[in-house]
């Protein structure tokens, strides 16, 4: 399965996820990306494109806005791929709250 994490920047949130259920699940192929354009060249990371959202199974998002972003750029096309794992932008990298609430989340959708 292709799973793709997007946040706003790809720094925090989606990059810790990718590469945490990668070692988790190897079994599935992964990507991650930001989806607001001013933040990733400010951090010089990963922008989500059309291609990316194509290419996933299922989409897992940190926030409405994320939803909102990708409704704004493709309408309704990917919408139907999408979770929002409602985990606001307030831990860092690889912080053991923000893999403890990834894990527990995803457990609750029944990722595998």
């Amino acid at each position: 399965m292709n799973i793709l994490f997007l946040c706003t920047a790809n720094v925090q949130r989606s990059k810790t996820a990718e590469e945490l259920f990668r070692v988790l699940y190897p079994e599935n192929a992964y990507k991650s990306a930001g989806l607001s354009a001013k933040y990733v060249t400010k951090a010089g990371s990963t922008l989500c494109t059309e291609e990316m959202l194509k290419w996933a199974d299922k989409i897992y998002v940190f926030e409405q806005a994320h939803i909102e972003r990708i409704k704004q750029y493709t309408k309704s096309r990917y919408i139907h791929k999408v979770t929002n794992l409602d985990i606001p932008d307030e831990y860092c990298y690889f912080q053991k709250e923000l893999i403890l609430l990834l894990v527990k989340r995803l457990k609750s959708l029944d990722f595998q």
